[in-house]
């Protein structure tokens, strides 16, 4: 009797047209259903976020809580702000309130998205996420970061790689995994991908989701979705740096990669000439804009020159000569990297093998030092920088 002021309606008002067979009972337990906090978020735990396939409450999702006799107010926040998605939750909450309490209670859900930052990733032991970027295409991205991969993962450090560039993966090849096909691993009870292990390096790359000769032919949100899956939904374990080979340009994988993931810092390749030189500008520009602020760690110089296997002493600048050098104190960057234009580079990776991997060699004297100076920048960046924030993009 003492919650009976919850209801506006008389209790026989209550029962009208219910067909009961012992009505004192379930008098008895509707009362006792008395509104408190914890109740309301007892009857909110039954709905779970679509995205991070756990109920509400667990995820700690539902804030600012109110009630009295005839209302319940709460904030529900979201990681898919859609129109559609936010009217699907609003209406399962109402659902679970009314189921809990009576259909004359009246819900207010205010739906929001979740904050970036709260997002739940597999990234927390990643210690390191650095970008290989380029302005134009076919400059060897690709190839300098398998390469710096090895380099890295030489010198004691664990070390991932996502492919993403999602129309024309490279790694599968380069790491002579391409048939390979990623199985699941159970962590918490959630179902992650596990990135394929070839030369001591995890990797993820559209390319194992795709047969060999298969395009793909998607548009920009398909092609950010598969990017963000590779974070959200793959188990990277502990990394100590984990790369990540961008496509070329300044387009919707980039966005979407400073508005998911915290990078580190980003090294931008480029060759002399002045095609490639003035697409790497704008790369640099892109990450050092307001908006993005994202840290450059340097510029490689690739295809720096050219030295016939016969003709070991000599130098034949085809591209241009210190093009990347140049850039580089114009934008007030270091060289990290200066990588000569060799037969044999692009035919480990061709092969599978990456350059880095043949001990004692030039090639891989080349990338080692490329590596090295990767671990002081990012070592410099991490003591004297604050920790990239990701971005808010409209």
């Amino acid at each position: 009797k003492s919650h009976t002021k919850q209801f506006p309606k008389s209790q026989s008002e209550l029962f009208k047209g219910l067909k009961l067979t012992n009505r004192t009972t379930f008098v008895v337990y509707y009362i006792t259903m008395a509104i408190s906090e914890e109740s309301i978020k007892n009857a909110l735990s039954s709905i779970m976020e679509p995205d991070l396939k756990q109920d509400l409450i667990a995820l700690n999702l539902v804030t600012d809580i109110s009630f009295d006799a005839e209302h319940v107010k709460f904030t529900v926040s979201v990681q898919n702000p859609a129109m559609h998605a936010k009217k699907r939750m609003i209406e399962a909450c109402e659902f679970a309130i009314q189921r809990s309490f009576g259909n004359n209670i009246i819900v207010e859900c205010n739906v929001i998205p979740l904050p970036k930052e709260a997002k739940k990733t597999t990234l927390t032991n990643v210690k390191n996420i650095v970008a290989v970027a380029s302005g134009k295409g076919g400059v060897g991205k690709s190839t300098v970061t398998a390469n710096l991969a090895i380099s890295l993962a030489k010198q004691g450090f664990t070390v991932g790689i996502v492919d993403a560039d999602i129309y024309g993966p490279s790694m599968p090849t380069m790491f002579d995994c391409v048939h390979a096909r990623p199985q699941t691993i159970e962590v918490e009870d959630k179902q992650y991908i596990k990135p394929i292990e070839s030369h001591g390096i995890k990797i993820l790359s559209i390319g194992f989701f795709s047969e060999l000769n298969q395009a793909v032919v998607w548009r920009g949100p398909m092609a950010s979705k598969a990017l963000k899956q590779m974070f959200y939904d793959s188990y990277w374990g502990e990394l100590d740096y984990l790369l990540l080979d961008l496509p070329p340009g300044t387009g919707d994988i980039q966005l979407t990669l400073v508005q998911n993931v915290p990078i580190t810092g980003v090294v931008i390749v480029t060759t002399p000439q002045m095609v490639a030189l003035a697409d790497a500008r704008k790369g640099v520009e892109m990450f050092r804009t307001k908006n993005i602020n994202v840290p450059v760690l340097g510029i490689v110089e690739n295809m720096a020159w050219f030295t016939p296997e016969e003709l070991p002493d000599s130098k034949y600048y085809i591209f241009g000569r210190d093009g990347g050098k140049n850039l580089a104190a114009s934008v007030e960057l270091d060289l990290i990297g200066q990588i000569p234009l060799i037969q044999s580079v692009r035919e480990a990776g061709d092969v599978g093998r990456p350059a880095a991997l043949q001990e004692n060699s030039i090639n891989a004297q080349m990338f080692d030092e490329l590596g090295r100076n990767v671990v002081e920048k990012v070592n410099w960046r991490n003591k004297n920088l604050e920790a990239t924030k990701l971005v808010e993009v409209s």
